[in-house]
């Protein structure tokens, strides 16, 4: 299974990932400001009527993906998700987050902003477990058994600090049929041995028949 469909140009296919990637970097750099302004209510007014525009102006450009539909610009299932809320280069939520292989697994690193903020200064937990449980389907990825989270244990040991560099690692530790069990942490860059975040989980690989039952707009090669 693989979107978008391999008869799509490839120049036409970057050309379109890189706008997404542009407009994503600007929504996400326009949410850092409008969450950490101090301005005036008139200007936060006149900015409202502007963003307003704006989202007309994109609603008019072209129909909108219908939820449950595979982005063209996303390879689905696969590791390019142009708009996740963890890795999305298109989305105005993720940090995001930039995944390679490496130590047993994978390694991601991003910074987080005032949008993931829950204690002032500090990352939002259910964010810190989002961050863990991205890796984690990474992990399964890489190993060659892509699934599902079935159950997913986190424990926080420390406040993982706001515009600090962050490594999230995570690594399939054990199989067992269709399950797999996965571990990862979040800890600063620069202290990659010291756990802020750690955490458990399970995930199952999906048979062909439940695959085609919840992604039938997702094609079988």
């Amino acid at each position: 299974m693989n979107a978008p469909s391999s008869t799509a140009p490839e120049l036409s296919l970057a050309s379109r990932r890189a706008a997404v990637t542009a407009l994503g970097r600007e929504l996400r750099a326009l949410t850092e400001a409008a969450l950490a302004t101090t301005a005036p209510p008139e200007a936060l007014h006149d900015l409202a009527d502007t963003l307003r525009d704006l989202t007309a102006r994109l609603t008019e450009a072209a129909p909108r993906r219908p939820l449950g539909d595979v982005p063209d610009v996303d390879e689905f299932p696969g590791a390019v998700r142009m708009f996740s809320p963890v890795i999305g280069e298109g989305s105005p939520l993720a940090p995001p987050v930039r995944v390679t292989q490496g130590d047993g697994g994978v390694v991601g690193l991003c910074t987080l902003g005032v949008a993931h903020e829950g204690p002032p200064g500090y990352a939002h937990g259910g964010f810190s477990a989002m961050l863990l449980d991205e890796l984690m389907g990474h992990a399964c990825i890489a190993a060659g058994r892509p699934g599902m989270t079935t159950g997913l244990t986190t424990r926080y040991h420390r406040p993982v600090p706001l515009g600090t560099p962050l490594r999230i690692h995570a690594r399939v530790t054990d199989t067992d049929g269709r399950k797999v069990h996965v571990s990862g942490t979040v800890s600063a860059a620069h202290d990659p041995d010291t756990a802020l975040v750690s955490g458990e989980a399970v995930f199952v690989t999906l048979d062909p028949a439940r695959a085609r039952a919840l992604f039938p707009q997702v094609r079988g090669d």
